[in-house]
């Protein structure tokens, strides 16, 4: 069985008003024996309700969720508020402050960390952190995400049907569409240890999606942020008035690893297709070229299946493996 988390913090999440502290990791370095890591987090919190859990900073270079969230937490008030909003502006505060997907000090993806171990590495204890002390607050978790320095994504919020109850997707569809977003897809089964993944083994719905990538921060992205969330604390009933009418998404899902298009050779890769563009199974994707060897014939890469293009490799070169295209189809809301 797990024992406790070593991660301390004065906040109380049960005070009302709003509390801007930290989250105290012991970690003992040349520098500072006694050292901490320390995470910022802030509560805002107003007599009953409904908690919404908002983090960013999962992965350390997806900057819109960042943004968004360190802006909101100066803004909000608790007067606004009936209930309770936790704030986790910048998750994996290492790899945030270096601008990595993992973290600098343990080589570790905080999204493939869950539920993490106490005793873990600085990863793996901020995911049992988070795990076993937030998720049991929260009645919604929304993670925000993009494509960060290797991908470039068009805006989209989703949701993924881990192995939940056909309530919990429900709720999970509905945030998703709350957020406003002009994309909402349903991105299928995900692997143990990604955080949407565990907190839907709380019974939490959840809602994530990709806002930008390319390692910039997207003004539009950061925009539909910043007006998601304001729509999740008003669909949850915890801040504001629901929106009158939200604007039309288009529903889509990634059915299978065949949504995917995957670098068959290390080289220079040469897109065919742009975001958006809807293409065909079979359609030439793009081919890799090899700028030390110009003699050699470049290497085509084919879509295997048809849909929009959702998602597309940033990076010019890549290696065997890297993924060059996410695609998606239009699906129907049934599950």
């Amino acid at each position: 069985m797990a024992g406790p988390t070593r991660i301390f913090t004065d906040i109380d999440y049960e005070r009302n008003g709003k509390q801007i502290g930290y989250l105290g990791l012991p970690h003992s370095v040349t520098r500072s024996a006694y050292g901490n890591i320390m995470i910022p987090l802030a509560v805002v919190k107003n007599g009953s309700g409904p908690t919404a859990f908002f983090m960013a900073g999962n992965h350390g270079d997806e900057y819109e969720g960042q943004v968004a969230l360190n802006k909101f937490i100066r803004a909000v008030e608790p007067a606004r508020v009936q209930g309770r909003i936790l704030v986790l502006p910048a998750a994996n505060l290492p790899a945030a402050l270096a601008g990595t997907r993992v973290s600098p000090i343990d080589d570790r993806n905080m999204n493939r960390a869950f539920p993490g171990d106490p005793d873990g590495t600085i990863t793996e204890q901020i995911a049992y952190y988070i795990d076993s002390v937030l998720f049991p607050l929260a009645d919604l978790f929304a993670d925000w995400h993009s494509g960060g320095s290797s991908l470039d994504f068009i805006p989209w919020s989703g949701f993924n049907t881990a192995d939940t109850s056909p309530e919990l997707l429900r709720r999970s569809l509905e945030a998703a569409i709350a957020v406003g977003a002009p994309l909402t897809v349903n991105f299928g089964e995900l692997e143990p240890g990604v955080a949407s993944f565990a907190a839907a083994l709380h019974g939490v719905p959840k809602v994530g999606g990709e806002f930008g990538g390319g390692g910039s921060v997207s003004l539009a992205g950061v925009r539909l942020v910043e007006q998601g969330l304001l729509n999740l604390l008003a669909w949850l009933g915890i801040m504001g008035e629901k929106p009158p009418r939200l604007p039309e998404t288009r529903l889509m899902a990634t059915p299978g690893l065949d949504c995917f298009v995957h670098a068959p050779e290390p080289g220079l890769f040469e897109p065919f297709a742009e975001l958006g563009d809807t293409v065909e199974p079979g359609q030439p994707a793009g081919q890799m070229l090899f700028v030390d060897n110009p003699a050699r014939e470049p290497v085509p890469v084919h879509f295997k299946a048809g849909g929009t293009v959702i998602c597309r490799r940033h990076f010019g070169r890549a290696e065997r493996g890297d993924c060059l295209y996410h695609l998606a189809i239009d699906w129907d809301g049934k599950f």
